[in-house]
C-alpha cells in the first residue's frame, strides 16, 4: 500500500505538489511512483530558470526497470532543483516525500485547481 499524505496535491502522472508559505510549489514523485519504478539510478531535472507549461515533459527519471518523464504539474518558472537528489537519486526510494525534485513559481494566471487531492489520488492508485 502506498503512502499518500493528506497535505499534498497530486497529478495523474504520479507527482506530488506542496504549496510553500512563499507561494512557490515544491514537486516530487509519489511513493507509488517510486515503488512502480523500482531502484532509481538517474535523474535529469528541469533547468533552473526554464519556463514550463502544465503537462510538459521537463525531466527524466530512470530506474533499473525503465525511464520515465517528469511532467510539470503547473505552468510557471523552475526556480530551484534539488542537487542532492541529482547526485544520489536512490534516496527517492527511501522517502519519496522528503526527496523533492524541483521548485516552481506559478505563472501569472496559473493555478493548482486541477491537481488531485489525497483521497482521490489514493483511490486512483488502489
Amino acid at each position: 500500500m502506498s503512502n499518500v499524505p493528506n497535505d499534498l496535491k497530486y497529478t495523474e502522472e504520479h507527482e506530488w505538489v506542496r504549496a510553500e508559505t512563499d507561494g512557490t510549489l515544491t514537486v516530487g514523485i509519489t511513493d507509488h511512483a517510486q515503488q512502480t519504478l523500482g531502484d532509481i539510478v538517474f535523474l535529469e531535472p528541469p533547468e533552473v530558470g526554464s519556463t514550463v507549461s502544465a503537462g510538459d515533459a521537463i525531466g527524466v527519471i530512470e530506474s533499473v526497470k525503465a525511464a520515465s518523464s517528469i511532467y510539470s504539474p503547473v505552468s510557471g518558472e523552475v526556480i530551484e532543483i534539488n542537487t542532492a537528489i541529482v547526485s544520489a537519486p536512490d534516496v527517492v526510494n527511501s522517502d519519496a516525500y522528503a526527496s523533492w525534485l524541483f521548485k516552481i513559481r506559478l505563472a501569472e494566471g496559473a493555478s493548482t485547481d486541477h491537481l488531485i487531492d489525497a483521497p482521490t489520488y489514493a483511490k486512483q492508485i488502489d
